[in-house]
């Protein structure tokens, strides 16, 4: 789940760009085809407003005092790449692969909103074309996967809402984790179309003003906090799965690149750091532990399929890897009757101290493999 963002008029963009002082352009690129981006809190300077096409690094510093993210964006505001939850006074570096073409450069702090926006011209030219043929069967397996998730998530979710339009409150909190499962082993791939998570995903603290509530989270509240089932329930149940069937028919269209996924991967370790650890992501449920497997199963997917070029150019990398992803799943397993099963823990029954371990095991992953993108790209 990441913070919301609403989709937004030309003419509210430019307001929004107004209000928050704008982006600054400045002269070419240091360091190559890296493009400094210095973010602060109603302002995004960059270094470039134009890169040739291929790998892109972008150098981030937050100089302001909230939390940023920083993201490349097509002109629908697709997200070809991003990185969230920068903190005040911390660096970043970003490696993407982009084609020829007109993009933003987006700085959201507080992560929410439009954010703050520099125009970033891609050039023709660039060695996208000329990658080792093995990461474009990565990618190809990869769009596989993402579609499978989403199209095994479907009957699920259909479980889900039929048993909360029944009015059925045990069965529905019995389906309501394994409903979330394929979305959130693919999240990244899901909020690349920008739209669909804010619908389908989003907690309460993580609203815009005005933005009504639906999706799982709404759902669960209501399934576990107020212990009832309404109208309004079953109305936000086909909401729900009406947007699922969205997310699964998009997914094929989703822009998917080898740093895309290898980005996507680290994505994921951040949004167990930033949600599940903490017992945030599912308040009411506490079915924390299953989002946080289905976190680890994608991230631990986009790896194995990059694998095989990022252990050619980074053997030592690949090597923690693997031995950093089994710890943390040796781990996790302490937490469910078996390992064919997805019957976790509830989290409110997991200690400070195990909290606490966990979290040690997330950084210790967290950390190689937000070298990834570089080393398949090498």
């Amino acid at each position: 789940m990441r913070a919301v963002r609403l989709t937004v008029t030309a003419a509210a963009t430019a307001a929004a760009l107004t209000a928050l002082s704008a982006c600054t352009a400045k002269s070419d690129a240091k360091d190559g085809n890296a493009i400094q981006v210095t973010a602060a809190d109603s302002t995004c300077d960059t270094s470039s407003k134009s890169v040739p096409a291929g790998q892109v690094t972008l150098k981030i510093e937050n100089k302001g005092a909230k939390a940023t993210e920083v993201e490349i964006l097509f002109p629908d505001d697709r997200i070809v790449s991003e990185k969230e939850n920068i903190g005040p006074g911390t660096k970043y570096t970003l490696t993407a692969e982009v084609k020829p073409g007109s993009y933003e450069i987006a700085c959201r702090p507080g992560m929410k909103s439009h954010g703050v926006r520099q125009k970033l011209t891609v050039t023709g030219g660039g060695s996208a074309s000329a990658r080792d043929p093995k990461l474009d069967q990565a990618v190809a397996e990869y769009r596989q996967y993402a579609q499978d998730q989403a199209d095994e998530t479907l009957p699920k979710a259909e479980a889900f809402v039929k048993a909360v339009k029944a009015g059925d409150l045990e069965a529905a909190k019995k389906a309501y984790g394994l409903s979330r499962l394929g979305w959130e082993r693919t999240e990244p791939v899901a909020e690349s179309f920008g739209d669909i998570d804010p619908k389908v995903d989003v907690r309460e603290d993580g609203l815009e003003s005005g933005q009504k509530w639906t999706g799982w989270h709404r759902l669960e509240k209501a399934l576990w906090h107020d212990k009832k089932i309404g109208a309004e329930e079953k109305a936000l149940a086909d909401q729900l799965l009406k947007d699922l069937k969205d997310w699964q028919g998009r997914v094929g269209k989703a822009e998917i690149t080898p740093t895309s996924m290898a980005n996507g991967a680290k994505e994921l370790l951040d949004e167990v750091a930033t949600g599940k650890v903490t017992g945030e992501e599912d308040r009411y449920a506490h079915t924390d532990l299953v989002d946080f497997k289905g976190n680890v199963e994608g991230a631990r997917k986009a790896y194995e399929l990059l694998k095989p070029v990022a252990a050619k150019n980074a053997p030592a990398l690949a090597k923690e890897l693997d031995g950093q992803f089994g710890a943390l799943d040796a781990l996790l397993d302490k937490y469910r009757t078996d390992k064919t099963s997805y019957d976790f823990v509830s989290y409110d029954k997991v200690t400070g101290d195990q909290r606490k371990e966990l979290s040690d095991a997330v950084n210790a992953l967290a950390e190689p493999l937000s070298k990834l993108a570089a080393a398949v790209v090498k």
